[in-house]
């Protein structure tokens, strides 16, 4: 039988690294997030090769003595609980592992000074202090001239580990990796600085001091700040009271990826699924399903109705009331979205607007102008106009017909009574044409009553009537793995509310007695492992509810103005006047633009007149 022996130092320390310092963005997250703990107000990083060759973290904190820095080379040893109440931890690391586990597999220096003269004399410690690691053997322990805070530098990770090097990817995607930690830590702190530098380039620089819409549109996208809305809502918790803050990108405003949905949990950046379920709940019925919001959003909830503990890197996060946490954000972004909901994309595509071009003058007109012009010889001589409303033959003297906008003359209005202008005609049978106040609208009439659709048969309570349920004539069994059974025991509730009557029948199986009617030709069996599969993803089942909303979607569509319908401007305004009704108007049921605005500067740059 194998004996039982205790595990050498260096050894435990390394397979803690495993844990926490799988690469060197894990590393240069501990290290960040030790500089915001120490009461850090400028936080400079610098990177070679990514982190591979060296990294180094560099704040103006309190800083340490040089018996603090022995202590924090130690394992478990930690500042960051003053009692025995892990449950009320409130600094982003605990664990006390971080520092000996990167020390152990790198060239590992530290460097720190005490900040504060008056500490600095009662305790001696006035100067800096300088302790290096090599992969974790103590070689150096000497004074060291630097300014109040701390400096660590982290130099060939994993360099006498192979085993481990060779699974690290390039430098190209460890600086990703690097970048999208500092980019998250930098959003969750405004009131602190940090700077990035990498290869001789400033990646990130952001002041201190910044409101939180103005630190989440620097980093993600400057863009973001007119094709979004602020967040601040309060609701009652078990242990207090939860608040959301943030920026929500607007449907329109979109991408093809989630990495550019940024969540937070008491100040502390985390990739959680019932929090990604509820941003994709919040958006299920104005995105398409291959695109993803862009926002940034922070919870604040008591710390005893969260576990920040359950994930060595402390990137998970489990919540005491995890449905009344989703339908809080759910809620509170439908709620946030409602008062932007009638905001398009704030500027035309910047590539189709590239394309408006003053083109010469030429015999024969623009092919988009053939349609006009049908049945003309372009071979003889042209027409030449003599006045604005009719044109002469050169040789045969003969009057032509002018061509003509099919609008109707529009009833004179206040342009600056509507936010979506006064209908001045159709292009194609398809846009609409409308005058504002501060520029020239132009609407997807397909899109926009698609919209309208919806909220009508939302309004009318046709969202109620696809849920109602269709009693099967003989129930249906349906075996699934015992864990997907599990799942789907646990939101049976939920699924009743939707139409989806299911039960327990026996340890791998479900008893499928009714579904929704609208439904009703779905396999059982599929309809089930989907959703198993969405709770095990998202931790809630929305799949269900997405599936309704599309059926929603679909009557909507069927029923709406298609595109190449002639309208009156009679029917032109009153889409319009609609629009300002409605929420949620400015984006189709797809997440795409329903109107977007050329301002009457852009305009005026088309013609040279700025």
């Amino acid at each position: 039988m194998p004996q039982i022996r205790r595990l050498p130092e260096n050894l435990v320390n390394r397979i803690a690294a495993g844990e926490v310092v799988e690469r060197p963005a894990a590393a240069l997250k501990e290290l960040v997030e030790n500089a915001i703990d120490a009461g850090a107000k400028r936080i400079a990083i610098s990177l070679v090769d990514g982190g591979l060759t060296r990294l180094e973290v560099t704040d103006d904190g309190c800083g340490m003595t040089p018996e603090d820095m022995a202590l924090a080379l130690e394992r478990h040893a930690t500042s960051k609980l003053p009692d025995d109440v892990i449950e009320q931890v409130s600094t982003l690391g605990f664990r006390g592992e971080a520092l000996p586990s990167i020390a152990s597999v790198s060239r590992f220096t530290l460097e720190s000074r005490v900040r504060g003269a008056e500490q600095a004399a009662s305790t001696g410690s006035g100067q800096g202090w300088r302790k290096v690691v090599d992969h974790g053997a103590l070689v150096a322990d000497e004074p060291a001239a630097l300014p109040p805070g701390t400096r660590v530098r982290v130099e060939e990770i994993f360099a006498k580990v192979p085993a481990r090097r060779k699974f690290l990817r390039t430098a190209r995607s460890e600086y990703a990796a690097s970048l999208d930690v500092v980019r998250r830590l930098a959003m969750a702190r405004p009131d602190i600085a940090f700077t990035l530098e990498h290869a001789g380039r400033r990646s990130i620089n952001v002041q201190a001091g910044q409101s939180v819409e103005t630190r989440v549109s620097e980093i993600v996208a400057r863009e973001l700040a007119d094709n979004a809305v602020s967040i601040d809502l309060e609701r009652p918790a078990p242990g207090g009271v939860m608040r959301l803050t943030g920026v929500a990108g607007l449907p329109t405003y979109n991408r093809g990826v989630a990495d550019h949905q940024y969540l937070f949990v008491n100040g502390r950046p985390v990739k959680d699924r019932l929090l990604t379920g509820a941003v994709r709940g919040a958006y299920a019925d104005m995105l398409a399903r291959d695109r993803h919001a862009v926002l940034a959003l922070f919870l604040e909830i008591p710390p005893e109705d969260v576990d920040v503990n359950v994930h060595p890197a402390k990137t998970e996060v489990r919540f005491r009331d995890a449905a009344g946490v989703r339908g809080f954000i759910v809620s509170g972004l439908r709620q946030a979205l409602s008062t932007g909901d009638r905001r398009s994309a704030q500027a035309p595509d910047a590539a189709a607007m590239g394309r408006w071009q003053a083109e010469p003058m030429r015999e024969e007109p623009a092919p988009a102008l053939r349609s006009i012009f049908a049945g003309r010889d372009w071979t003889a001589p042209q027409a030449r106009v003599a006045s604005p409303s009719v044109a002469f033959h050169h040789d045969t003297g003969e009057v032509l017909a002018e061509p003509q906008g099919r609008a109707e003359v529009a009833e004179e209005q206040p342009v600056e009574s509507y936010p979506l202008g006064i209908a001045r005609g159709q292009v194609a049978n398809t846009y609409v044409v409308a005058e504002a106040e501060d520029g020239l609208v132009i609407v997807d009439q397909h899109a926009a009553h698609e919209r309208l659709v919806l909220e009508r048969l939302r309004a009318a309570g046709a969202g109620e009537a696809i849920k109602r349920s269709q009693a099967l004539l003989i129930p249906e069994v349906v075996e699934l793995g015992e864990p997907d059974c599990d799942r789907l025991e646990g939101a049976i509730e939920r699924l009743g509310e939707l139409g989806l009557a299911i039960e327990r029948f026996g340890p791998d199986a479900m008893l499928v007695r009714a579904v929704p009617s609208v439904l009703s030709k779905s396999d059982p069996h599929a309809l089930l492992q989907d959703i198993a599969d969405d709770i095990a993803k998202h931790g809630e089942a929305i799949l269900l509810g997405e599936k309704l909303d599309l059926v929603l979607a679909t009557m909507a569509c069927h029923g709406s103005v298609r595109a190449g319908r002639t309208l009156s401007v009679a029917e032109m305004n009153a889409l319009l006047r609609e629009m300002e009704r409605t929420p949620r108007s400015g984006q189709c049921n797809h997440g795409r633009p329903t109107w977007v605005k050329l301002s009457m500067e852009d305009v005026e740059k088309l013609f040279g007149r700025h």
